[in-house]
């Protein structure tokens, strides 16, 4: 069981956003979570595109970071360790003996602030939360915003906004699995995926980067052309067989910078639902849902197994704290950390 606070708070708020075109996005305070995106299809059905459960007890009780905002840091940290200015910082070890999204009480599992914020073309809501010096292991106090518009025009951006009284390091992100078909629990396998990317980060048997920056060139991992993603999910490859599939960080860019680019565009062909992602992070984690095994029952219901859905994590890379070559997570007093992750959906 997760650390949370579900059970104890019952003023717990979800917020939901809605557009001109159909679309509605639900979001609760608890871990920042997505519980719902329905998007409409070619034929204008609105049917739910992201994974989740029918009430917040099970999210609380799930591993799985379903639909959850990540942090302070995404993805993996190698033995739960890295130095900052000659200290070594020791984080919670929840994954074997790493790091993992934050470790046993990330911000998945807290309980945020929200806000209710409305414009021109737009509803939206900004979640606050403030981690304690020590929290997890991380140095310094952090004060976070993540803001979630939903625009006129099938946007959901998401933008985070920090600062801290001491260096540390960030790296947040967003955990939804898709599924574009909405069919809850059907493959995702004929998904076609297009990922702006030529470089990416190999891993060790941990799942944690050697500190490569390697070529896609001739690999499984070449996905610049759309494809199916079961085309070569498969394939023997050492890197598919450690992730079990993709599990992977594509390099955008090779620094943090302030530009837009698109990550990735994802089609279904049966909805003819499509998803493109921009952002200004330097990396997106393409996950396949490799180790979801059918024990999680979803909405309604719906038993998720492997490869009922897709993550796409936009990021810093995994492991950047002890990778020097790999862009820096270092947020100091004074400065302000922001970054921009848009979905656009539409239907073809």
């Amino acid at each position: 069981m997760k650390l949370g606070t579900v059970k104890e708070v019952f003023a717990m708020k979800d917020f939901v956003l809605s557009n001109t075109n159909g679309l509605r996005i639900r979001i609760s305070e608890y871990g920042g979570v997505v519980r719902e995106i329905s998007v409409p299809d070619r034929e204008g059905i609105s049917e739910d595109i992201v994974l989740g459960f029918d009430s917040m007890e099970a999210y609380e009780d799930s591993s799985a970071y379903i639909g959850a905002l990540i942090g302070r840091f995404g993805n993996r940290i190698a033995k739960g360790r890295f130095e900052l200015d000659g200290v070594v910082c020791k984080l919670a070890t929840n994954e074997g003996a790493n790091h993992l999204h934050g470790g046993e009480k990330g911000f998945d599992s807290v309980l945020w602030d929200g806000e209710a914020v409305s414009g021109e073309g737009f509803e939206g809501v900004v979640l606050r939360y403030r981690s304690e010096e020590g929290e997890e292991g991380y140095p310094g106090a952090l004060d976070i915003s993540v803001t979630y518009r939903l625009t006129n025009d099938n946007e959901w951006i998401i933008e985070y906004f920090a600062t801290t009284d001491r260096p540390t390091i960030l790296n947040p992100t967003q955990h939804s699995y898709f599924n574009l078909s909405g069919r809850a629990g059907s493959s995702i396998l004929d998904h076609e995926i297009q990922i702006n990317a030529s470089e990416y980060t190999p891993v060790d048997s941990n799942l944690i980067p050697t500190g490569e920056i390697a070529a896609l060139d001739e690999t499984p991992f070449d996905l610049r052309i759309p494809k199916p993603i079961g085309a070569r999910i498969d394939a023997q490859h050492p890197q598919l067989e450690r992730g079990k599939g993709y599990d992977h960080n594509f390099v955008l860019k090779r620094e943090a910078t302030e530009e837009l680019v698109q990550a990735a565009d994802v089609f279904e062909p049966v909805s003819g639902r499509r998803m493109e992602v921009f952002t200004t992070s330097p990396g997106v984690q393409f996950y396949t849902g490799n180790f979801l095994d059918g024990s999680l029952q979803g909405k309604s219901g719906v038993a998720y197994g492997a490869r009922s859905g897709f993550c796409l994590e936009t990021q810093l890379f995994p492991d950047s704290p002890n990778q020097q070559n790999f862009p820096s997570a270092r947020l100091n007093p004074k400065e302000e950390f922001k970054s921009t992750t848009i979905f656009r959906f539409s239907a073809r």
